[in-house]
């Protein structure tokens, strides 16, 4: 078995592992990073490429994005791959939303780099989108800071740009499957590493599998769609979402008016809580919409996708949105790793799945926004961002990297 050398190693060629790869190179150390599979096909490809502070609270999480937004928008262009600075709307129809995003507004700090919130009349959210439902808007917040790129594209190009740009070697088709520091082995290869970094994703059984048990890690499952191109070269403008978002994203948590449409969401369409269901739309440089999406946690995924629920997802999207077309080209679910947090426990999950999902310690060892361990001197574990890997990935990884190498 031959044995070969590098500074670092990474396990997955998702955006954590890219991420990885990315901060250790720019140190000029020789990076090997290795996937199981033939090119990334994971939840990295499979979500909406947005970069998304706007979901952020204030503080550590919101300045890890904006970082991690000047980092995508350097890569893109030298990696030649298409990154829109649309910004994103958040539409209001009824007033318990319009008084989340007033107070969301006036209690926020503003973003730092050049970042714009505001508060949009009717008026001025149709000239930031063409697409947005006039009928009944009372009005929308404004982010300036989110960009859209192409999962699918981003996630293919980088590669080939750490390759060119930072000698970075990647090794797909070929898994690790044991790892005792400074030596893995990957098929018929071993090499040693002086660090290692496991950015697995929803694989999580396969290395370490002791530590992702005792952390009360789950895996979420979404389900989405895309639209064919929009026709005459029509463009959505701004991101979009309307009222559910609200009761998805941290950022809006500290709101006092928060409760208030949360409970008229729960009596009025209690479905949209059982499966975690909240809609957003961003349009790739193909035209295409991708709109979605659900979340049903538990640690087995239902492998089967529910009509009900992509109906549900686009019955609220035209409430809010009216594209051209709405002509669906192709419907997925993707999978990630998630640290639950205990309020979210139950949404998607049937009464069997929430008893034997794992629950989180008391006090547990890492916080819920992300999953790092070391199991042992010199490897290092990072998963479980979330939602939010395309959002916080590239900062995060420069934080890590700088605290260990």
């Amino acid at each position: 078995m031959s044995e070969n050398h590098a500074d670092v190693a990474i396990i997955g060629a998702g955006i954590v592992g890219l991420a990885h790869a990315l901060a250790a190179a720019k140190r000029g150390l020789k990076v090997v990073v290795f996937d199981r599979t033939p090119t990334a096909v994971g939840a990295s490809i499979r979500n909406f490429g947005m970069v998304w502070p706007i979901g952020q609270p204030a503080g550590f999480l919101l300045d890890r994005a904006l970082r991690s937004r000047e980092i995508w928008l350097e890569v893109a262009a030298k990696a030649g791959f298409h990154a829109d600075r649309s910004g994103s709307l958040h539409l209001a129809y009824r007033q318990d939303e319009l008084d989340v995003l007033r107070e969301f507004v006036e209690t926020r700090h503003p973003p730092v780099n050049g970042g714009v919130i505001a508060l949009l009349t009717p008026e001025q959210v149709m000239e930031k989108s063409p697409a947005a439902v006039k009928d009944r808007l009372l009005g929308g917040l404004w982010s300036a800071t989110e960009v859209i790129v192409d999962p699918r594209e981003a996630i293919a190009k980088i590669p080939a740009f750490l390759t060119q740009a930072y000698g970075v070697e990647f090794k797909f088709n070929r898994a690790v499957t044991e790892i005792a520091h400074p030596t893995l082995k990957a098929g018929d290869e071993r090499w040693s590493c002086d660090r290692i970094y496991v950015c697995s994703g929803a694989d999580f059984e396969t290395l370490y599998p002791a530590i992702y048990q005792e952390s009360g890690i789950t895996k979420v499952k979404l389900q989405m769609l895309r639209t064919i191109p929009q026709p005459d070269n029509w463009r959505l403008g701004a991101a979009l979402c309307a009222g559910l978002t609200l009761t998805h994203y941290k950022s809006f948590d500290h709101c006092a008016t928060l409760p208030a449409l949360k409970e008229r969401i729960k009596t009025e369409t209690p479905y949209f809580v059982e499966w975690g269901i909240h809609v957003m739309v961003s349009q790739n440089y193909q035209g295409e919409l991708i709109i979605g999406d659900t979340h049903e946690y538990g640690l087995n995924p239902n492998p089967f996708d529910r009509a009900d629920l992509n109906k549900y997802i686009l019955d609220y999207f035209q409430t809010f949105a009216n594209p051209p077309s709405l002509h669906i080209a192709e419907t997925w679910h993707g999978i990630y790793a998630k640290i639950l947090d205990r309020g979210v426990r139950g949404q998607g999950l049937s009464d069997r799945e929430e008893e034997i999902s794992p629950t989180p310690n008391p006090q547990p060892p890492t916080p819920s926004t992300e999953l790092i361990a070391h199991p042992e001197p010199g490897v290092t574990i990072v998963n479980a961002l979330g939602g939010a890997g395309m959002t916080l990935s590239f900062g995060l990884a420069e934080e890590v990297v700088a605290m260990e190498l």
